[in-house]
């Protein structure tokens, strides 16, 4: 068994009454042995001996000579006035603050009762009524606290509240480093990456956590391992008896072409939906991001479109910062893009990109003239083998827009679809600046 608390919570609750307790400990100590002692010691001390001058025995005053002019040079020299009780209240008596603890100090040095009065001002005043004439104040100058000195107890102050900042910067970052870990983990497994395995160390919550995040992890690998070998088997099962029934129907005699010539475009086509599953399946595994220009890809993909394609592609290319992307996979999302426009639109298809400056995010669209899609089921498409069919009549696999969807997740990427009022869809992605 340990004293050392292993839960955060424990931890946190332990450092806040550490720090707590050390403080008040500190400051009772620094504030009673180095100000507040050592300040009523000294004014108390200071004006009992200078009340006690005041009433020397009129013996030892007969002793010396011209004790009058003694008394006016003792009064000129301390700045020590007497008043009674009508001219005291006339110098501003009745403006001072009673002090009980000075009063009970004073009063055991003086051997009797005595009241201690402070006036605050321009200058600081102690009035004292001494046991030895009750009828009396003695106002005694303190000319020593009105000048400002930059005190100790403000630099204790200001060393122990950035000692405790410091000390909990450094706690919370020791407690949250394991946390910043396995959120930058979490987030590249969300994008079908596979970092290594944490470390389990820290609070038994974060040990905790940790250990079933990498149970998590081993088996999402595991099984994209065996969803690869699957597709792997699947894909090379289906293309040997293809490959034998396209070399089938090229043996066919040639009154029979127009069957063979069907039968070889739905092996291309069959062949087609195979590539698009794995492509699905082991979608830019191998890649590594760089930094790429946007507006180059969009460029060199429109400038390689097939011949075949009839539409006219208008661009329009506002100036953007490079941005960490996989260009292979970014040009695949166009693609597929301006292949849907291409079939579903009419004349017309337009590419615009831009910087959105306050969200750091870099976008592209692509916008067709057909007839668009219902709100309701933009969504619906994203889905693995949904076609929008009702719309605008799909074809394939229906894995075109959700394999854009998966490459735009996996760069942190937003993606939105927008009927425009004059007819056409407009297919917004949004990239952040990382």
């Amino acid at each position: 068994m340990t004293l050392f608390p292993k839960s955060a919570f424990a931890r946190t609750v332990g450092l806040l009454a550490l720090v707590l307790l050390l403080n008040q400990v500190v400051s009772y100590l620094m504030v009673s042995n180095y100000v507040v002692k050592p300040s009523v010691e000294q004014i108390t001390q200071l004006v009992a001996k200078q009340i006690k001058t005041m009433f020397i025995r009129e013996s030892s005053l007969a002793e010396r000579q011209n004790d009058q002019s003694l008394a006016i040079a003792f009064y000129d020299a301390t700045g020590i006035r007497v008043f009674d009780n009508e001219k005291a209240m006339e110098e501003g008596l009745q403006l001072t603050t009673y002090y009980g603890y000075l009063s009970e100090i004073m009063s055991q040095e003086l051997d009797g009762e005595a009241q201690v009065r402070i006036a605050q001002g321009e200058q600081f005043f102690v009035w004292v009524k001494p046991p030895q004439a009750p009828d009396y104040w003695i106002r005694v100058p303190l000319s020593s606290l009105s000048s400002g000195q930059f005190s100790p107890l403000v630099v204790y102050l200001l060393v122990i509240g950035l000692l405790s900042v410091f000390g909990g910067i450094l706690f919370a970052n020791w407690l949250n480093r394991p946390l910043k870990a396995l959120e930058e983990s979490a987030r590249l497994v969300g994008r079908g990456e596979f970092p290594p395995q944490l470390p389990e160390k820290g609070a038994s919550e974060i040990v905790a956590v940790t250990r079933a995040f990498n149970q998590m992890s081993r088996g999402i690998h595991e099984l994209e391992n065996d969803r690869n070998l699957l597709m792997a088997g699947v894909s090379h099962d289906l293309r040997t008896p293809l490959t034998r029934i396209r070399l089938a129907a090229e043996m066919m005699p040639e009154s029979e072409d127009y069957l063979a010539q069907g039968i070889a475009e739905d092996i291309d086509d069959m062949n087609d939906i195979i590539d698009q599953f794995i492509d699905y399946v082991r979608l830019d595994q191998q890649e590594n991001a760089s930094k790429e220009s946007l507006n180059e890809l969009l460029e060199q993909t429109v400038a390689n479109v097939p011949d075949s394609w009839q539409k006219q592609f208008h661009l329009a290319l506002d100036d953007c910062p490079r941005l960490s992307l996989r260009p292979l996979s970014i040009k695949r999302v166009l693609i597929n893009l301006l292949e849907n426009a291409e079939r579903y639109g009419q004349q017309n298809v337009w590419l615009a990109s831009g910087y959105n400056k306050k969200q750091r995010r870099v976008w592209f669209s692509v916008t067709d003239d057909g007839p668009g899609i219902p709100e309701e089921q933009q969504q619906q498409l994203f889905q693995p083998f949904t076609q929008g069919d009702k719309a605008r009549g799909g074809v394939g696999s229906g894995l075109g827009l959700a394999i854009i969807k998966r490459i735009v997740d996996r760069h942190d990427g937003r993606i939105n679809m927008q009927n425009m009022a004059n007819a056409g869809l407009r297919v917004t992605i949004e990239l952040p600046l990382r």
